[in-house]
């Protein structure tokens, strides 16, 4: 008698903009998953005794595949996030700079490097190196589904990891065309790995043994996500949502700070991280800069053809959010400079700048998500910097000031700051990117990121043999006067 294997669930991805059908894709079982983990798991031995220059010629040459289909990649993330094709492209071009830049730079981040021994242990040669952890669990967000979760496997597979990478049910899409396309560069055994799913798949990756969890999401997801890897003590790495911040001083330049707060906050119809979602004007400088906001943001159109500005909102649940946001903060006595609570449609939101809105507003302490701004007036930039640090969120900001841009962007509580610009450090694939707060915790990108992906091996070795000997029971009382007469020549002097 002949078994019949079941065929695995599916769920659709849709088009945001048109609700069409995009593709099907299964629904993993924990099952599945734990078998896609101990399959990961023989494949990154392979990968790791591959060594940094074998690994380096491999990602290189997914990185030139990718290169050359960008335009194909491009395709599926605008019809599955609805974002403009060019958006598309740029989040790409960006993923490519920062796997070229982990390839590279693995080896000098992570291989062994000296330490001083000190003068105790002078006879001891001391080193550090980054071995790789293993497996390394990837869940991803549907805003940026190629550039943000490459921040994260990117560096992993540098590091020596193997990877099985959870996407968006919104965008599995790229997440399999990433994943063939890694295949075609690496054939020989699946180091980089796809599971497709809803909330269930990625809870069975984190109970599936994965040696650490990279997750982008929302704060709440991400206390979810780390009370699953609790129950094994799985380690993760959380980069959450932010309610980022701009400030305006009076010597600003005020063209190039509305330029920058339109477009941090209302690119990708606002579906970033890193938005600007709340400006702080000095007093001076405020109607001036208020009038050029509203300027460049009616010129701002959302659509699904080639010329529009934006796109749809990728997640419908989200429109509720934006809706209620708007709602509340103009009930609260806050005024709409730009659209207003009739700009929320079925799949689109026209961008709204909204003044003088109270601080307790959901506007103002929420995380919004949608393509919005919210205004104030400050007397100076220590309010600015107080009201900008009043929140439960530390991800990213910004500061638009000719004299003192330094100074007061160490003074907000955020890991990113840019100066005169705005997500400026998104680009720079040296820079560690990640937040505080409810912004989560540990760093992608940059060496920070690539050591979150490998474990600190201490190493001594010895020299020759120290006249002190402090490792034996053959030490003498003389040898111990020895040492506490030396430990005070070196560390008990009077200041």
């Amino acid at each position: 008698m002949t078994t019949v294997q079941a065929k695995p669930e599916t769920f659709d991805s849709l088009n945001p903009a048109t609700g069409e059908v995009v593709g099907s894709h299964p629904i993993h079982r924990a099952e599945d998953v734990q078998a896609a983990v101990e399959r990961a798991r023989s494949a990154a031995e392979w990968w790791a005794e591959l060594g940094f220059a074998g690994r380096a010629e491999r990602l290189q040459r997914w990185k030139g595949a990718v290169t050359r289909r960008a335009a194909q990649l491009a395709d599926v993330v605008h019809v599955e996030t609805g974002k403009p094709h060019a958006d598309a492209m740029l989040e790409i071009i960006l993923a490519i700079d920062h796997t070229a830049w982990a390839a590279k730079n693995a080896p000098k981040v992570l291989g062994p490097s000296r330490r001083s021994s000190g003068l105790l242990m002078a006879n001891q040669a001391a080193t550090v190196e980054y071995q790789p952890l293993g497996v390394v669990g990837v869940i991803g967000p549907w805003n940026y589904p190629v550039f943000t979760p490459m921040g994260s496997i990117a560096y992993a597979l540098a590091a020596g990891n193997a990877v099985v990478y959870k996407p968006s049910e919104y965008t599995p899409g790229v997440g399999r065309w990433l994943v063939d396309s890694f295949a075609e560069a690496v054939p020989e055994h699946p180091v980089f790995q796809l599971i497709t799913g809803f909330g269930d798949t990625g809870a069975a990756l984190c109970r599936a043994g994965v040696d650490k969890i990279a997750f982008t999401g929302s704060a709440g997801t991400g206390k979810k996500i780390m009370a699953a890897c609790a129950e094994t003590l799985t380690p993760v790495l959380i980069e959450a949502g932010g309610k980022d911040a701009l400030l305006v001083d009076a010597d600003a330049d005020l063209d190039g700070a509305a330029e920058a707060a339109v477009w941090g906050g209302i690119s990708n119809a606002g579906q970033t991280c890193v938005a600007i979602e709340r400006v702080y004007v000095h007093e001076n400088v405020y109607d001036e800069f208020v009038a050029k906001v509203v300027a460049i943001t009616r010129g701002v159109r959302p659509g699904f053809d080639d010329e529009a500005n934006i796109g749809p909102i990728t997640m419908p649940s989200q429109l509720d959010v934006i809706r209620r946001h708007i709602t509340d903060a103009l009930a609260r006595g806050g005024r709409a400079v730009v659209g207003g609570a009739d700009s929320v449609g079925e799949r689109y939101v026209q961008p709204t700048v909204l003044v003088d809105v109270p601080e307790d507003a959901e506007a103002v302490r929420e995380e919004t998500f949608g393509p919005t701004l919210t205004i104030a007036k400050v007397r100076d930039m220590d309010e600015a910097v107080e009201k900008a640090n009043d929140s439960k969120y530390g991800l990213g900001g910004s500061v638009f000031s000719r004299a003192r841009g330094m100074e007061l962007a160490r003074r907000l509580r955020a890991g990113m700051v840019s100066i005169n610009s705005v997500i400026s450090f998104t680009g720079v694939p040296s820079l560690p990117f990640g937040g505080v707060g409810d912004s989560g915790f540990g760093r992608i990108h940059g060496p920070e990121g690539l050591r979150e992906f490998g474990r600190a091996k201490a190493i001594t070795r010895q020299r020759f043999r120290a006249p002190l000997t402090l490792t034996t029971f053959a030490r003498t009382k003389k040898v111990d006067a020895q040492v506490a007469k030396l430990i005070t020549l070196l560390h008990g002097k009077r200041r």
